[in-house]
């Protein structure tokens, strides 16, 4: 048992205080720096607790099938990418949601986003977690996952550091299917796309098992709701619709990595660095961020939402408890794993969140890159996880979820 271990009385009280803790804070960033914004904070403690209670993530998902082709993680993927482009197509096609002036992330297609997504992938085994998975894991008690995220925002900022010279280097112009083929266009060809993946994700499990997993048996009762688990499936179609309401209130779709940055940078400069020189900083909308105060900063208000509702999910289902006695290899996993997510989201225009869903979402063909670049360094990354996590590469205790 973890010396942390909470007691009865202990279990009880933390979820009301935690998400006593989020409603405050989201009131006091609502009146310092808008509503929207203290909204948004609620929006991500909401997206926590999905994360957590469904455990949805994309490391374990891309894991198992890439170990015992099983898909049903993948297949929840593209379910919620589904939902996420019928959603999101009309509203970047108009340009405006409630009110709203709204854009999508649309990068360009070259070197720096399928290095960077490699990286990014490749590092999603070793730190055992994804962008979204480190934030819930860290914020539902899981302290390896803390190393992972320390050395994610050390990754993010030495990517900062050589952002310029990535970008230098041969790439496509930006392509967005709702602009090239329309709203209703772009929903065809990417509902093909999710169905085709689906479908080969059942080919490829009936040939090695003979038939499709089952998803488990999930209690729906009442208080189900509130100490999860929560069924997969639910967890693809909460996080879409999350995701759009980010849209509806940001005037974007979901990011989390930014922030990452910006606190690396943060605490570079409070060390005595100047990253203002750096041609990443010097961008009119990162300059702006690294001037303001860090809570006046979406990805950072809703990073923390994350992790606050995680921490009311985990401690609602009564498994909050940190334990700090972590393998010397994993730990060293974790360090390698932390700064490759960190380095190859700078360079690949985002995450799995950012560029994989946020990118798809809104029609960014860069997102399909992003997807096989980080899948192949997955690929990878499931390979050398036998070193440092004593040969269970599938059954290594990981983020749940991730």
């Amino acid at each position: 048992m973890s010396a942390f271990a909470l007691t009865r009385r202990s279990r009880l009280a933390l979820p009301a205080i935690a998400a006593a803790a989020l409603l405050v804070a989201s009131l006091a960033i609502g009146v310092a720096f808008g509503a929207r914004l203290g909204a948004l904070m609620v929006v991500g403690g909401l997206l926590g607790m999905v994360l957590y209670h469904a455990a949805f993530g994309f490391t374990a998902a891309w894991r198992v099938f890439i170990t015992e082709r099983r898909g049903r993680g993948l297949r929840a993927q593209m379910v919620m990418l589904a939902i996420a482009v019928v959603l999101f197509f009309p509203a970047l096609a108009s340009g405006s949601l409630f009110g709203q002036s709204v854009y999508g992330f649309v990068a360009p297609i070259g070197v720096s986003v399928v290095v960077g997504a490699f990286l990014f992938g490749l590092g999603m085994q070793l730190g055992g977690g994804c962008a979204s998975g480190t934030l819930f894991t860290a914020g539902g008690g899981n302290a390896r996952m803390l190393v992972t995220l320390l050395f994610f925002v050390v990754g993010s900022v030495i990517g900062t550091a050589h952002f310029t010279w990535w970008q230098s280097l041969p790439a496509f112009q930006p392509v967005s299917l709702v602009r090239t083929v329309g709203a209703g266009g772009g929903i065809g060809i990417s509902l093909a796309l999710f169905a085709a993946i689906a479908a080969l994700t059942v080919v490829m499990e009936r040939r090695r098992h003979g038939g499709l997993e089952q998803a488990p048996r999930v209690d729906a009762g009442n208080r189900r709701w509130l100490t999860g688990p929560w069924p997969l499936l639910f967890g693809a179609v909460a996080l879409a619709l999350l995701n759009f309401a980010t849209l509806s209130l940001a005037g974007r779709p979901w990011g989390v990595t930014s922030a990452f940055a910006l606190w690396g940078a943060k605490g570079f400069e409070l060390l005595g660095g100047d990253v203002s020189q750096w041609g990443y900083w010097q961008a009119s909308w990162n300059a702006k961020a690294l001037e303001a105060s860090v809570w006046g900063d979406i990805t950072t208000v809703m990073n923390v939402g994350i992790m606050v509702g995680a921490l009311v999910a985990a401690s609602l289902a009564g498994k909050f408890a940190p334990n700090f006695r972590i393998p010397a290899r994993s730990l060293l996993a974790a360090v390698l794993g932390g700064i490759l997510l960190g380095y190859g989201a700078r360079l690949a225009f985002g995450c799995n969140i950012g560029a994989y869903f946020g990118g798809i979402a809104s029609g960014s063909l860069h997102g399909w890159v992003w997807l096989v670049a980080a899948f192949a360094g997955n690929m990878l990354g499931v390979k050398l996880r036998p070193f440092f996590f004593e040969g269970q590469a599938a059954r290594v205790p990981t983020a749940k979820g991730c």
